[in-house]
């Protein structure tokens, strides 16, 4: 039993690094996190991005999380099953929300990812990531906020004009 409470702590903290990443654009904590075959299958109410491979999915996610972006994504709620020992799969409630200043539109949130981990040289690894929304709320902003802290704006990819 102890193994597998310990199993399931390292995938809970697995996921936060994750949510942490993407929202610091920290792309080189992000290459930690994926299998070099990992994909990904993102749906909202407005879009639907999917890729295959751990550098296809940095590249494009580098792109997102650019410094005209303000993002927060939280899980909570995590469901995880382990099938085996280097197996599991786990269900997550996501509360996320997302400005784009070049777009000048909010994104507002809930979705519930469904992953599926593989332990790889005793550390677990995401190998598949997906989620499709509950609901989403796309806001145009019609002026720019008063940000007084802006952590992509000096870490996130700078954009062409």
């Amino acid at each position: 039993m102890s193994q597998r409470l310990e199993d399931i702590e390292a995938i809970r903290q697995l996921k936060y690094r994750y949510c942490r990443a993407i929202d610091m654009a920290d792309m080189a904590l992000l290459k930690t996190l994926f299998t070099e075959d990992a994909s990904v299958c993102y749906v909202g109410g407005s879009y639907r991005f999917e890729a295959q491979g751990r550098d296809t999915i940095l590249e494009a996610l580098s792109y997102a999380f650019h410094a005209e972006a303000v993002a927060m994504h939280h899980v909570n709620h995590p469901e995880i099953e382990l099938v085996s020992d280097t197996e599991a799969t786990g269900i997550w409630y996501l509360k996320d929300w997302f400005l784009n200043l070049k777009l000048m539109l909010i994104t507002d949130g809930t979705a519930l990812y469904r992953d599926r981990y593989v332990k790889r040289d005793g550390q677990w690894l995401i190998q598949h990531a997906s989620y499709s929304r509950i609901f989403e709320i796309v806001t145009p902003v019609t002026e720019k906020p008063n940000l007084t802290a802006h952590y992509l704006a000096a870490h996130g990819r700078q954009l062409p004009a």
